[in-house]
C-alpha cells in the first residue's frame, strides 16, 4: 500500500502529464473541414478559459479568503494580476508566444501547493482536486501548444517534451505543500489568490478574445461546460467534507 507521501508524488505527478497530453491532441488534431476545424480549436480554448474561470471561481479565490484578511486577500489579488500583465507586456516585448504557457504553470502550481497540503487534512477532497487540476490542465495544454507552435521557433517534439518535463513541477510543489505548507495556510492562501489574479487577467487577455466566431455558437457553450466541470467537482468535494 502506498505511503501518504507517494500517493501525494502520483497524484500531482498525473495531474501535470494532463499538460503534454493535451499538447499531443492539438499535434495531431486534423480535421479535415476548415469550419469544422475552426470551431473545434475555439471550443477547446473557450473550454480552458471556462475550466480556469472555475478554478478562480470555486477553488482559488474561496480558499484563499478562508485564512487571510481581506486587505491582504485584496493585495495577494491585485497583485497577481499586475504581475502576470507585467510578464505579459515583457513577451510581449521579446516577441515570445508563451503566455498561456506561463499562465498553465500559474495555475497548476498554486494548486499543486494546495494539493499536497489537502493530503494531509482530507484525502477524498485531495483525490477531488487532483481530477480537477488534470482536467484544467488538458486544454492549456492544448491552447499552450498551438500558441507555440504559431509563434515559435521549437519543433513539436522539443515543445511535446517540454511539457512533460513541467509536469515534474507538480510533484515539487505537491511535496512543498505537504510537508511545510500544510502548518502555514496563510502562505498557501496568498499564493492561491495571487495565482487568481493573474489567471483572471490572462482570462480577458489572452483566451476570451479568441473564442468567437461569426455565425458560430458553440465556442462560447465551451465556456459553459469548462466552468461546469469546476462546479461539479466543488460541489462533489464539499459534500465529502
Amino acid at each position: 500500500m502506498m505511503s501518504s507521501l507517494q500517493i501525494v508524488l502520483m497524484s500531482t505527478f498525473l495531474a501535470g502529464l494532463a499538460m503534454p497530453a493535451g499538447a499531443v491532441i492539438a499535434r495531431l488534431e486534423n480535421i479535415k473541414a476548415e469550419w469544422l476545424e475552426d470551431e473545434f480549436r475555439h471550443s477547446v480554448i473557450a473550454f480552458g478559459g471556462g475550466a480556469l474561470l472555475s478554478a478562480v471561481a470555486l477553488v482559488l479565490v474561496p480558499e484563499g479568503l478562508e485564512n487571510l484578511d481581506p486587505l491582504l486577500s485584496c493585495v495577494c489579488f491585485v497583485a497577481g494580476g499586475f504581475a502576470f500583465m507585467s510578464l505579459d507586456m515583457y513577451l510581449a516585448k521579446k516577441r515570445t508566444p508563451a503566455s498561456q504557457l506561463a499562465v498553465m504553470l500559474l495555475d497548476f502550481i498554486p494548486e499543486s501547493l494546495a494539493l499536497g497540503a489537502a493530503f494531509v487534512t482530507n484525502t477524498e477532497t485531495a483525490f477531488l482536486l487532483a481530477g480537477m487540476i488534470a482536467l484544467q490542465n488538458l486544454p492549456e495544454g492544448f491552447n499552450a501548444y498551438r500558441e507555440l507552435i504559431a509563434g515559435s521557433p521549437y519543433s513539436p517534439n522539443r515543445i511535446v517534451i517540454a511539457f512533460v518535463a513541467m509536469a515534474f513541477l507538480g510533484p515539487v510543489a505537491g511535496l512543498t505543500g505537504y510537508a511545510w505548507l500544510s502548518d502555514e495556510p496563510v502562505a498557501v492562501a496568498a499564493t492561491m489568490l495571487f495565482a487568481a489574479g493573474g489567471i483572471l487577467y490572462s482570462i480577458f487577455q489572452d483566451l476570451a478574445p479568441q473564442v468567437r466566431l461569426e455565425k458560430r455558437w458553440a465556442p462560447p457553450i465551451g465556456a459553459v461546460l469548462g466552468f461546469l466541470l469546476g462546479m461539479a467537482g466543488f460541489m462533489l468535494s464539499t459534500r465529502t467534507v
